[in-house]
């Protein structure tokens, strides 16, 4: 079976849970930004953990599937359409041959996902069928849904589908305005001048309409570097270093002023110095955000970032049980 794009929405692309091992050859990880919620996704339609799905940003596409498919969609609120009908959120959808899901407004977050058993059977690149655009890889044809697109869907499970029919209030992520990030410190928040340092970590910041899958620019009263002499190599500005490897959800701020977390398709390195890390268990949190969200980054010791993902485990264990 397959699935027509009839419209493609603002930015739909393929994505699984990531594309792992290539990172130090400049090819990022990728992957679905709320791997939580697409998680929820594919454990509602009888998939595996790493089948891929639809990840949608803002307007969501409209699809047509040729054959009967059951489908979820999960992730930021929005209101689903089937054949023009209110369908639920987060809950087992039947479609039949020839219907058409479609998307309203979105009501709070970026990102939501569309679900389907067998998964979106796009060849995999790198051990991965996410999309990253700007190498061309992956995904349909290397790039976001178009219209006229056919997307192949695998075969469903060969088994009884799970018997989550819709998703628990307690397991349901949240989309809240004001959010607390937590990170580490690091490795070069020493070139932070105090005041500087006392902002990222005190103040509140505002996420600012420049956001996407390589990295979410902040608003707020700046985070200032030491005026120091530049080490050979290195740009003018106090922010550049001669050059490092960029973790993901590595903290930069260029100028001292909009600090930018590098998300899933940012660049694996450069000459930016890297005031601080989110951590790997709120990274999902930037995929639940709007522009103006007032965020607060937290400092956190790795006791703390340790037991965050070990929390973050259990729960994706809940999801698969």
């Amino acid at each position: 079976m397959s699935l027509e794009v009839l419209s493609p929405g603002l930015a739909t692309t393929v994505q699984d849970r990531g594309r792992f091992g290539y990172y130090r050859f400049g090819i990022p990880q990728g992957g679905a930004m709320d791997q939580y919620a697409a998680a929820l996704g594919n454990r509602l339609v009888g998939n595996t953990a790493d089948a891929a799905v639809l990840e949608c940003t803002y307007l969501g596409p409209q699809l047509k599937t040729d054959a009967r498919a059951v489908i979820a969609v999960t992730g930021a609120p929005v209101e689903v359409l089937v054949n023009g009908e209110p369908a639920p959120q987060n809950a087992r959808l039947v479609l039949e041959a020839g219907d058409e899901l479609s998307f309203g407004m979105l009501r709070g977050g970026s990102k939501f996902f569309v679900s389907v058993a067998g998964g979106i059977d796009v060849p995999r690149v790198l051990g991965s069928r996410s999309t990253y655009p700007i190498g061309k890889l992956g995904g349909f044809e290397g790039r976001a849904v178009q219209a006229g697109d056919v997307l192949p869907v695998g075969e469903a499970m060969p088994r009884e589908l799970a018997v989550m029919e819709s998703i628990p209030e307690d397991l349901l992520p949240t989309y809240d305005r004001e959010v607390a990030v937590r990170i580490m410190l690091g490795l070069y928040d020493h070139k932070l001048t105090e005041e500087g340092l006392a902002n990222l970590t005190g103040a509140e910041w505002t996420l600012t309409p420049v956001a996407d899958r390589m990295g979410l620019r902040f608003d707020g009263p700046g985070a200032e570097w030491k005026r120091e002499e530049q080490p050979f190599g290195a740009g003018q500005d106090p922010s550049n270093i001669t050059d490092a490897g960029y973790a993901v959800g590595s903290i930069q701020i260029p100028g001292g002023t909009q600090p930018i977390v590098l998300h899933c398709d940012a660049v694996s390195g450069g000459g930016y110095a890297q005031a601080a890390t989110v951590i790997s268990a709120d990274m999902d949190l930037f995929a639940r955000m709007a522009p103006g969200a007032k965020v607060r980054f937290v400092a956190v010791t790795m006791d703390e970032a340790l037991a965050a993902r070990a929390e973050r485990n259990a729960r994706f264990a809940r999801v698969w049980e």
